[in-house]
């Protein structure tokens, strides 16, 4: 089965760079998920955020409430 997503034009651009060669976008997906998507990297995307402590606390707590979520499951 598949899914219609709807990216961002700035997401989707972050997402052509990343993915590899022959590598369907799909698969860069899954493989950029399991990375486990650090803070770290994210940021390195974007420098202009770098030492924004603010965001990153926010970014941890918001990643905590959603694994909170799933495990609930």
């Amino acid at each position: 089965m598949t899914k219609r997503v709807s990216l961002s034009d700035e997401a989707y651009e972050v997402l052509r760079r990343h993915k590899l060669g022959t590598e369907s976008y799909s698969d860069a997906v899954l493989r950029l998920a399991r990375k486990g998507g650090r803070l770290s990297e994210v940021i390195g995307l974007h420098p202009e955020l770098r030492g924004k402590t603010g965001f990153a606390r926010s970014v941890r707590e918001n990643r905590r409430r959603i694994d909170a979520r799933l495990g609930a499951r």
